[in-house]
């Protein structure tokens, strides 16, 4: 679905070369989903699974870290001291219990860490796809996915292909990456009945000064920048909003982008369509407008739209302030 200048038109995702305008600058994100998926056994008995979300001390990824924030279940039995058998791998033992629900948990593995869960890890696939197939794991990995430290995939990127990538070359589409990886600040949902209340988790971004370059000067000639899901968004304008300009380099954002926000980076935004109470929603529902939103959704469910993570797709150019 496109929706520009307050109306609705559809096409196919393969046609985005020829929706574009060929001074566009798209932004994606690089990063790369970890098998941060970990199940395992109590001490005990019963099975039991970790959710790895980043290392203690660093929002960076490390392959060498031992000791992470994880989320865990069951959650009433994973206390502290409690051990998570992986058989002849190791183990791994909850070293503290926080109130948002995250675990401290500690790694004693025989082999390196990141060899161990490449190999008894699963990928983190959302809990509505219920097949785990090989085909699923492989569609849930960007194509240009390349730095590793994602639990979530940046949906909207699953869309792009190696032929689609080439046609926006053929066009002189220019493009650019970022790297923002996905944790809990992007997937949990809006509990509280104000989302004025609701607050959100650090992400960690790195933007390249090759990237910073070219948008000042896609800029300062009035074209269009165009993000490539609200990862690339959240990135953008929250390095903007809390470091005052964009800068190159690695930073890290719990910028909440509600209504009332103002954008200095981004004009149209590539995303798919969202779940209810979602923080997504809420950030589409400020870069568009609600109104528009609603009626775009009220459409897409009338055209049997495909929602959520190998769902369809939206592109959005920014509504005016």
């Amino acid at each position: 679905m496109l929706s520009e200048n307050g109306e609705e038109r559809h096409r196919l995702f393969r046609e985005l070369d020829r929706v574009l305008r060929p001074d566009d600058l798209l932004v994606l994100n690089e990063t790369a989903v970890i098998h941060a998926r970990l199940l395992g056994r109590l001490a005990g008995g019963g099975r039991a699974e970790l959710l790895l979300l980043h290392p203690v001390g660093s929002l960076r990824y490390d392959g060498t870290a031992r000791r992470w924030y994880a989320l865990a279940r069951p959650g009433r039995r994973l206390r502290v001291g409690a051990r998570v058998s992986f058989g002849e791998e190791g183990e791994a033992i909850v070293r503290a219990c926080h109130a948002d629900g995250r675990r401290e948990v500690e790694f004693v593995f025989r082999a390196p860490f990141e060899e161990t869960i490449q190999r008894i890890g699963r990928m983190p696939l959302p809990p509505y796809i219920h097949d785990d197939t090989e085909e699923d794991r492989e569609r849930y990995q960007s194509v240009f996915a390349r730095v590793p430290g994602s639990v979530a995939a940046p949906t909207a990127s699953l869309h792009f292909s190696p032929e689609l990538l080439a046609r926006l070359d053929e066009r002189g589409i220019e493009r650019h990456t970022l790297v923002l990886d996905i944790g809990l600040g992007t997937f949990r949902p809006i509990a509280s009945d104000r989302i004025d209340e609701h607050a959100m988790h650090e992400e960690r971004y790195d933007i390249p000064a090759a990237t910073v370059a070219a948008i000042e000067a896609a800029k300062r000639s009035g074209r269009r920048i165009v993000a490539v899901g609200t990862t690339v968004l959240r990135a953008l304008e929250g390095c903007a909003l809390e470091r005052g300009a964009l800068v190159a380099g690695e930073g890290s954002t719990a910028c909440f982008i509600s209504p009332g926000f103002e954008f200095r980076i981004v004009d149209a935004l590539i995303t798919n369509f969202h779940l209810p109470r979602s923080s997504l929603f809420v950030l589409v529902s400020a870069f568009c407008g609600r109104e528009r939103m609603l009626a775009a959704y009220r459409e897409a469910v009338e055209r049997s739209y495909r929602f959520f993570s190998f769902g369809d797709a939206m592109f959005l150019e920014r509504s005016a302030p």
